[in-house]
């Protein structure tokens, strides 16, 4: 199979079901904090390596060769989508003031990055690809700058709600 086709999904939930239950939501998905001195940097490690990703899949295949490691590239992948469903459902459905602290949020408080990353390793493994497990790794220390600039942004934002909620809920599990 060849591995662009692993990519369906993710697209299909992360900006179809997205648009679907919340067109406002996709907006606030797409926005990035104001970033600042390495954040800057760490942004465009980000895009450079999602980007990657998705055209470095383009060019593997999905291997049956070792079928443990099929089949946990199967599990990561499925699990990956699945939490990127139920994220984005959570998003898409924030309180009032803007502050998402239901469904997966009340556990993480990044469960899309979450769910990117055990997707993501879960194509690596099913491609057995080094390489992409490489790219998914500089792709997630980058996320954790861009989720660390997000954080200041949410406490300027949401100020004393937002800081009770960092005490309660995890940075990611």
């Amino acid at each position: 199979m060849k591995g662009f086709l692993l990519l369906i999904p993710f697209f299909l939930i992360r900006f179809g079901l997205l648009t679907l239950l919340n067109k406002d939501a996709v907006k606030r998905a797409a926005y990035f904090a104001p970033l600042a001195g390495k954040e800057i940097t760490a942004y465009w490690v980000y895009q450079i390596s999602n980007l990657a990703i998705f055209i470095y899949i383009c060019f593997l295949t999905v291997r049956i060769r070792f079928f443990w490691i099929f089949c946990a590239g199967l599990f990561f992948y499925a699990t990956g989508l699945i939490l990127c469903a139920v994220s984005i459902v959570n998003f898409a459905k924030p309180s009032d003031d803007g502050l998402n602290c239901n469904g997966l949020y009340r556990f993480s408080r990044n469960p899309m990055y979450v769910s990117y990353f055990i997707y993501f390793a879960g194509c690596a493994l099913l491609t057995q690809s080094l390489s992409l497990f490489g790219i998914v790794i500089i792709f997630q220390i980058s996320s954790h700058w861009i989720i660390l600039s997000e954080e200041k942004w949410c406490i300027e934002t949401f100020g004393e709600e937002y800081r009770q909620y960092m005490k309660k809920v995890r940075r990611y599990i």
